[in-house]
């Protein structure tokens, strides 16, 4: 069972910062695509952040020009850089590994447990 873990996330005034990181054993970070997820009160879970393999990277509307995801595979790590944070970017936040099928990506059964993330004055 792979086991994946996220932690950094807190209470933070708009317009604050959070850096998020996402732990995985071995070499999961480097040898697969990861995203970076979240699920906010009565919403569905979204994709906020992908990186291939390769480094290659897209994000979510919402968070366009605000977040990055990169990562450190000496680490194992992922992280999501959040900058400019909004209320409406309160959410549960979720790491994944990501799958690939026939050229097209999608969330794998592999999540951690979620930090929680709260944008208030």
């Amino acid at each position: 069972q792979v086991q994946l873990v996220e932690s950094g996330g807190g209470l933070v005034q708009p317009g604050g910062s959070l850096r998020p990181p996402c732990a995985a054993p071995g070499s999961i970070v480097s040898l697969n695509a990861m995203g970076w997820y979240r699920q906010g009160p009565g919403k569905q879970r979204e994709l906020v952040a992908a990186i291939t393999r390769d480094g290659n990277t897209n994000y979510g509307d919402s968070v366009k020009g605000r977040f990055t995801i990169s990562r450190d595979s000496a680490k194992n790590t992922v992280y999501l850089q959040m900058n400019s944070l909004k209320p409406e970017d309160r959410a549960v936040y979720y790491c994944n590994i990501r799958g690939i099928k026939g050229g097209y990506y999608y969330k794998s059964n592999y999540w951690g447990q979620g930090t929680q993330v709260t944008v208030s004055s």
